[in-house]
């Protein structure tokens, strides 16, 4: 149950009682100057009146000692409660005093342990600094007494300073690397080993590979240190272009080359991320006008489409299913195909006459189209910029016609004319289909799912790219065990006119082939 406050009066109300005072005491005066006089005019009952007014100016007087006492006292307790409040206030800034004292006394003891426990990181550090100096100058001493060390007669390694007058002390060299036998590599890196059987496990000759071990020694040699000798430039190249050819798990990688299968891995990553910054710069960029007016010429006697400056093709590499994002890269072609769970990642391209890659765009998730990968690309954004103009990128049917990419007819019904465009189109998109299908014969690490991680993988398949592209220049065939046959399924684009111009020019190239005989018959 809640109990309200008593309320006091304040100073106005006190002022209001006493005002009623005066006032009282005059009508009373008043009352009894005219009884009097009634008294004195009446002579019958006088005695009665006169006492009858004593009386009531009694009981009058009385009343108001009452009030006054009573006024008094709420007067006394409000000077009590005031006086409380006063006490409680004082006694809260106490507390507060003393809360802040304690604070500031706590803060200054933390800053001092914080302090001391700072010095004694900074001794520790001091300490292990010692340490690590000591241990590296007892190597430098140990690396300078091995350097005069003998063979014994068994074979064994004799350490030791040998000192005049005093026997030389035998002590055994502790090993710290697992010693693994390098001799398949060293068998294959002579100089006799059968060009044909190196081709075969590298996929391209001994001077192709030599050619791309000079390029890159400067962004691949590692120095020799005092406790062991820097893998050579050609073993750190042969593994990388090994795991890239055969796709082998990087445990087989490391016994064949005789290292660590950690360290396989860093070398295909590093090798890798040299050939991108190295090579692609070299083989694989965009042509110049001068080169891009002889591919142009070289599509045309191809399809007899005048200004084809390319042929674009979009495939997809398997890979394992990654803990983020796992619908984005889920195929579900490739899963209803081979009735197992897919996941890729897409690489598109765009290649030349021959078959060598211009232009790759590489990572992006499985479940995009083939229409969604170019508008990412650098491709799309170089065609918006007005760079491509004049010249035709030709795609298949999962791309949109537009300014710069020329498609076939995908709509039911076609005419005789339009039948014969999609003939030569498909001459031409029929190179990057090959293109693509020696780039994953070549290297087998794009037929199956890899050990890659996933922000790593767009280093190696570019590598992929740019050793393609080596190897195409230089003119190093494919045997016929290396074949691959793509499975990538084409859809129609939903929006498969995008360009009123480029519909209108398509119809005007179709025209023009059927009516100068430049169109084929294969159709009929």
């Amino acid at each position: 149950m809640e109990i309200g406050h008593v309320p006091f009066f304040t100073q106005e109300d006190y002022s209001h009682f006493y005002n009623l005072f005066p006032d009282m005491d005059s009508n009373n005066l008043n009352l009894t100057n005219n009884r009097k006089r009634n008294r004195k005019d009446d002579e019958g009952g006088g005695g009665g009146e006169k006492e009858n007014a004593q009386n009531g100016n009694n009981s009058n007087s009385n009343n108001n000692n009452s009030l006054k006492d009573i006024l008094a006292s709420l007067i006394l307790l409000e000077e009590e409660e005031t006086k409380e409040e006063r006490n409680r206030v004082d006694e809260f800034k106490h507390h507060i005093a003393t809360f802040n004292a304690s604070y500031d006394n706590q803060a200054r003891t933390m800053s001092t342990q914080m302090a001391q426990f700072q010095a004694h990181c900074a001794q520790l550090d001091e300490l292990h600094h010692k340490r690590a100096k000591k241990a590296r100058h007892s190597a430098v001493v140990g690396a300078t007494s091995a350097a005069g060390s003998i063979l014994n007669e068994t074979g064994s390694v004799v350490t030791g300073s040998v000192q005049s007058g005093s026997p030389v002390q035998q002590q055994q060299r502790r090993l710290w690397v697992k010693d693994r036998s390098k001799d398949w590599w060293e068998r294959i890196s002579r100089r006799d080993f059968p060009e044909e059987e190196f081709r075969r496990w590298f996929r391209m000759s001994k001077s192709t590979f030599n050619m791309i071990c000079d390029e890159l020694d400067a962004a691949v040699t590692k120095k020799n240190t005092m406790l062991r000798d820097a893998i050579p430039v050609r073993q750190r190249v042969a593994v990388c272009i090994w795991r890239l050819a055969t796709g082998d798990p990087l445990r087989l990688v490391s016994k064949r080359f005789g290292l660590g299968i950690s360290t396989c891995h860093k070398l295909v990553l590093e090798v890798c991320s040299a050939i991108r910054t190295v090579l692609m710069p070299k083989f694989l960029q965009w042509p110049n006008a001068e080169k891009l007016n002889a591919i142009k010429a070289q599509f045309e006697d191809i399809s007899g489409i005048p200004n084809i400056g390319g042929s674009m093709y979009t495939t997809h590499v398997p890979i394992i299913a990654p803990k983020i994002s796992v619908s984005a890269y889920y195929n579900k072609r490739h899963t209803e195909r081979n009735q197992k769970t897919s996941y890729s990642i897409t690489v598109q391209g765009v290649v030349d006459a021959k078959g060598v890659f211009s232009d790759v765009c590489i990572g992006w998730p499985g479940s995009m189209c083939d229409e969604e990968v170019l508008e990412k690309s650098a491709l799309f954004e170089r065609g918006k910029k007005g760079d491509l103009r004049d010249v035709w990128i030709v795609g298949n049917s999962g791309h949109a016609l537009s300014d710069f990419v020329m498609v076939p007819y995908t709509h039911e019904n076609l005419t005789w004319t339009q039948h014969a465009f999609n003939e030569r189109v498909g001459e031409v998109q029929r190179v990057a289909r090959d293109a693509f299908a020696r780039l994953k014969g070549r290297w087998g690490c794009l037929q199956k799912r890899t050990e890659v991680k996933l922000q790593d993988l767009p280093v190696v398949l570019g590598a992929c790219c740019v050793l393609h592209n080596i190897c195409e220049v230089r003119e190093e065939g494919m045997d016929a065990e290396w074949g691959f046959e793509l499975f990538d399924d084409e859809m129609v684009a939903e929006n498969s006119v995008r360009s009123v111009a480029a519909k209108n020019a398509r119809d005007q190239i179709a025209h023009y082939l059927l009516h100068h005989a430049r169109a084929g018959t294969g159709f009929l």
